[in-house]
């Protein structure tokens, strides 16, 4: 079992800049692809962004992509999500995700474990 915290949410006005944490308290990501995921007021869950643990490979949903980067600290377990010119559209809350089943996983019934989920909220 891995457990996911997450944090960093809050309200922003647009264009302003937020980053998340997702922490694992005593474990290694080392064997995982990590994933970020969100979910906004009456849509469905969707992919934001993936890394892979080992490699740092990276990839983004169109719609996050030149503006949210998603990174990894090796010694702290912890993966980032930077989100900068933020829109209201990106009001949702933020998940993050571990799978174990490899590389290029973009639907969340592919990763395994989830964080809590922290809330992001952009005025206009």
């Amino acid at each position: 079992q891995v457990q996911l915290v997450e944090s960093g949410g809050g309200l922003v006005q647009a264009g302003g800049s937020l980053r998340l944490s997702c922490a694992a308290p005593g474990r290694t990501f080392s064997r995982y692809v990590m994933g970020w995921f969100r979910q906004g007021p009456g849509k469905e869950r969707e992919f934001v962004a993936t890394i892979d643990w080992n490699s740092g490979s990276t990839y983004y949903a169109d719609s996050v992509k030149g503006r949210f980067t998603v990174s990894r600290d090796g010694a702290k377990s912890t993966v980032y999500l930077q989100m900068n010119s933020l829109k209201p559209e990106d009001t949702a809350i933020y998940y993050c995700a571990a799978t174990s089943q490899g590389w290029g996983r973009i639907r969340d019934y592919e990763y395994d474990y989830w964080g809590q989920g922290t809330q992001v909220t952009v005025s206009s």
